[in-house]
């Protein structure tokens, strides 16, 4: 009973990742005093059964059994669990009182080798155990050795060895299967960093005193610097032509000058709509170029995918069913009030939902064809769920491995289902939990109770956001919230500007940028800021090459927020075990953040020892992955975190010693 990770009763699968543990709980009980065992069956998407994973009790909860299959396949996959009667311990219960009592002695080993002699029939004819059988029923026979020589031989460790491999099971009772998808590692584990492309390379025409805009050419040069700090996709706003009626000017205004460039998400003119790509930009080929040069830097691209219009788009014309029209014939433009989006058209899907699937499959299976296997989707939850679990569903019918990510601010219920239906990340409310014990809260629910259905990816800043707490905190606000990001989550992200510490709004009380790159094209001197050191370049290359040399911060369902004596510091662990037949120990990484980055903070933090794999009494040595560092931590442990000089560690550690 009570199998989890099931979502809605089977109809959707859980999410798993390569070489992610996926981790499987259910309640296991049976009827009388025999003894019972419970094994975890997975089935690959070659339709092969895998080998089974013996389930374990938990140590608090005896009718609840856990297992965690860690799959090597992406692709689609089902579990079952096999509860099943376990005749052996059955047998071994009852022999360890009886024989030791001299009730039934002889029964006892009858009994005992009659579970050898079946054993030895089940093995495979060729079996390297044949030998280690037939000397336990040879030793359990022996009348002429000790009770207590006879009950060993028939329960060594190389009997166990045998029975681990090839149990005997009776009345084995399955519940399932029940679905889940394995998809690529990069679902996962990723950093994400947004730039536009028309600020990229951007100038300042000294004869005009204009602006002349990126292209796609002067972009892909600013790659070799994402790439150097470390991230792994590389996510474009719209690229598409931008219409010009009811074009915003700067700072979202109503009143564009002639050489306002309008906001990307306004996507459709003469020039072409959600297949075409503004011509300031380039053509295809330099597109195709710019993906190139991003591939042999080892960066994936992400495309925005808008699904609006401006008003001049070519859909507007060619169908006008596909939008709203008001009771005055005019076609409704964008609202989320008090904000208004003249420039923007929303897509009704009810008059022609065929025709609007169709087209919007056709687009993305363009971008596919150029190299796109990674989507950013603007406000999804503004459209029908039925329409996402159908595009993405269908999408993964041909093309597995590309990823998409959800950028849904909403209620929890639509972002939940949003994911259910397929999305492979989701943005989510980490931009606006600042305080300790939001923190504490939040991360447990991302990583223990929504983890199946839910990725989330944690983003510092967006064009969209610029959070109080970066306006008001100063660069030390800008370390915390990336390292809570980077360690937080194995998915995150940072919109370009947040390296130099942009940080003024468009006014108080507003998390909006002023002069917001949405409006206009934003002129960096990003080699200025490098030789200045006033950049957080390095931090966030730090941070990345942390994330990238620890499995345990490349994992979701392994956080363990820990006791802190502080109101201000925040203290998780996140362990991954050893792989398989490996010689080395498992990773645990230890976070400690001063979330106050205004003041030092002294105190005490206390480790759940056992959740790191620790036992209460250890020393062990741990290794500030930002400073360098060096100390001797175990359960109760000291710490000062000044703001001005470094907020966090990140500790690992290095050789626990008793």
């Amino acid at each position: 009973m009570d199998v989890s990770p099931v979502i809605e009763g089977g109809k959707y699968a859980a999410k798993s990742a390569v070489g992610e543990p996926f981790p499987v709980t259910a309640t296991v009980f049976r009827e009388g005093h025999d003894e019972l065992n419970a094994d975890l069956a997975v089935t690959g998407p070659d339709g092969k059964r895998r080998p089974l994973v013996r389930m374990t009790k938990d140590a608090t909860e005896p009718d609840i059994w856990h297992a965690s299959y860690t799959p090597d396949t992406m692709g689609p996959h089902t579990f079952e669990v096999e509860a099943w009667s376990d005749p052996v311990a059955t047998w071994r219960h009852n022999a360890e009182i009886k024989i030791p009592a001299g009730i039934d002695v002889e029964l006892m080993f009858t009994e005992g080798a009659l579970l050898l002699e079946r054993l030895a029939r089940e093995l495979p004819k060729r079996s390297r155990h044949r030998r280690t059988v037939a000397d336990a029923l040879t030793g359990i026979r022996d009348t002429e050795r000790p009770d207590a020589v006879r009950y060993a031989a028939g329960v060594s460790p190389a009997v166990d060895e045998v029975l681990a491999e090839h149990p005997l099971r009776d009345l084995v009772s399955p519940h399932g299967p029940f679905p889940f998808f394995v998809d690529r590692r990069l679902a996962l584990f990723s950093a994400w960093y947004e730039f536009f492309p028309r600020s990229e390379g951007a100038y300042v025409d000294q004869e005009t005193g204009k602006i002349v805009s990126g292209t796609f050419d002067t972009a892909a040069k600013r790659l070799d610097a994402v790439a150097d700090m470390g991230f792994d996709i590389i996510y474009l706003p719209p690229i598409h032509p931008i219409g010009r009626k009811n074009r915003k000017g700067r700072n979202n205004t109503l009143d564009p000058g002639p050489d306002d460039v309008g906001s990307p998400w306004a996507i459709g003119s003469a020039e072409g709509g959600h297949d075409a790509i503004h011509p300031d930009l380039g053509g295809f080929a330099e597109f195709d170029a710019f993906v190139k040069r991003a591939n042999d830097l080892g960066l994936e691209v992400a495309l925005d995918l808008a699904l609006q219009a401006a008003p001049d788009h070519p859909w507007v014309d060619s169908h006008p069913e596909w939008f709203s029209t008001r009771a005055d014939g005019s076609i409704a433009y964008a609202e989320n009030p008090p904000k208004k989006y003249q420039d923007i058209y929303p897509i009704n899907f009810d008059n022609d939902p065929d025709g609007i699937y169709q087209e919007v499959l056709r687009i993305v299976r363009l971008w596919v064809s150029h190299g796109i296997r990674v989507f950013r989707v603007d406000n999804p939850h503004t459209k029908p769920v039925q329409f996402w679990e159908w595009l993405l569903g269908e999408v993964r019918k041909t093309d597995p491995d590309v990823v998409f990510l959800s950028e849904a601010f909403t209620k929890p219920a639509m972002m939940r289902a949003l994911a259910t239906v397929g999305f492979h990340q989701s943005y989510t409310y980490f931009t606006w939990r600042n305080a300790k014990w939001e923190l504490e809260e939040y991360l447990t629910e991302v990583s223990r109770e929504t983890s199946h259905v839910l990725r989330p990816s944690f983003w510092v800043n967006t064009p969209d956001i610029l959070p109080f707490f970066l306006q008001y905190g100063g660069p030390a606000a800008f370390k915390i919230r990336a390292v809570l990001a980077a360690t937080g989550s194995p998915s995150w992200g940072v919109y370009a500007g947040f390296e130099l510490f942009e940080h003024v709004a468009l006014q108080p009380g507003k998390e909006e940028y002023l002069d917001s790159e949405k409006f206009e094209v934003r002129v960096r001197d990003w080699d200025a800021a490098d030789q200045s050191g006033r950049t957080l370049r390095p931090f966030l290359t730090h941070l990345n090459e942390i994330r990238k040399a620890h499995p345990a911060l490349q994992l979701l369902r392994n956080l363990t927020v820990h006791q802190v004596e502080n109101d201000a510091v925040l203290c998780f662990s996140k362990t991954a075990p050893a792989a398989p037949g490996s010689d080395e120990p498992g990773d645990t990484v230890i976070v400690v953040v001063n979330v106050d980055p205004h003041g030092t903070r002294e105190t005490m933090v206390h480790l759940d020892m056992p959740a790191m794999g620790l036992d209460w009494h250890d020393q062990f040595a741990v290794h500030d992955e930002i400073t360098g560092e060096s100390w001797t931590w175990g359960e109760r442990n000291y710490v000062r975190l000044d703001p001005y000089v470094e907020p966090a560690h990140i500790l690992t550690i290095r050789r626990p010693h008793s």
